[in-house]
């Protein structure tokens, strides 16, 4: 049997719950870069009335192909926080000595990282 099994699993549950926000993460940033790659698709078949290339231009944003890209690497940050996190847990739970509990600032910097990345884009889809 495994000692302090509860806790053990508790880690690991934790563990596959931030897998899976980051799988989220960057399933929503390959999502972002695909819509807009259809944007610039749109944009450019537009030959001849310039005013509707503008405003698909202008919704693309200065920014466009970079958003995609920084959520896909935010997640694939988040994934490797996790495992950081989830190793060290690990460690600690099967040492005998008693611990403190350390402060999580790396995974609320992230976090919050990732909220912001996801609230400026949204903000300039219905902005923009």
């Amino acid at each position: 049997m495994i000692r302090d099994y509860s806790d053990h699993a508790a880690n690991e549950r934790t563990f596959l719950a931030w897998v899976r926000t980051g799988i989220a993460v960057i399933a929503f940033g390959f999502v972002v870069e695909k819509f807009n790659l259809f944007l610039a698709t749109i944009a450019n078949s537009t030959l001849g009335n310039t005013v509707n290339r503008l405003r698909l231009d202008k919704l693309s944003g200065p920014f466009g192909h970079y958003e995609g890209l920084a959520l896909m690497l935010a997640g694939v940050a988040v994934v490797i926080l996790a495992t950081v996190r989830f190793v060290r847990i690990t460690r600690l739970l099967e040492d005998a000595q008693t611990h403190s509990a350390k402060a999580v600032r790396t995974e609320l910097i992230l976090s919050a990282a990732v909220v912001l990345l996801v609230v400026s884009y949204v903000g300039l889809l219905a902005f923009g």
